[in-house]
């Protein structure tokens, strides 16, 4: 497939995912035109063995994650792990709350295995498909269905857990 083809198909898939993470339209696009631009650099070094989408957005992750780093705004990866999308017509209460509970699921993550945590994360933030997911790990479409299901009920046990213990 030409690098033309490439970018023009999924532009906006990535785009939308980075904007997803930072809740900001302006540093979505300085990412991804990153992403593109390390993609077609090293466009041969792509084996194939995830879908060209999947691997597009995990450029794009780590670029994202490397300009948070730089700019100051986390102190290490984990940090991120857990970001949330900003919506510009919540108030400042839903604000708060929101932020309450992406800090305690963030807790909560911190602690959770791989692959759960990792599986979780791609399913939730990229929203990539069970099958995209299972050709990340070199699985099953049913085996990242089942990982998803298992690292969800293991953030809400544990969820559930810390509430009743303040």
């Amino acid at each position: 497939m030409e690098f033309e083809k490439i970018y023009s198909t999924y532009f906006n898939d990535v785009f939308r995912y980075i904007r997803r993470l930072s809740g900001n339209e302006h540093i979505a696009e300085e990412i991804t035109v990153d992403t593109f631009f390390k993609a077609m650099n090293s466009i041969d070094s792509f084996r194939g063995d995830c879908d060209i989408r999947v691997w597009l957005c995990q450029i794009a992750k780590n670029s994202y994650l490397s300009y948070l780093k730089k700019s100051g705004r986390i102190d290490n990866i984990e940090d991120a792990e857990l970001l949330n999308i900003a919506d510009p017509n919540e108030t400042v209460e839903e604000k708060f709350v929101r932020h309450d509970e992406a800090v305690q699921i963030q807790k909560v993550l911190h602690d959770i295995p791989d692959p759960y945590k990792e599986v979780f994360m791609w399913r939730v933030f990229a929203e990539l498909s069970f099958k995209q997911i299972g050709q990340i790990f070199g699985k099953s479409e049913n085996w990242a269905c089942v990982t998803y299901h298992r690292a969800r009920n293991k953030i809400k046990e544990r969820l559930e857990v810390d509430y009743h213990e303040e």
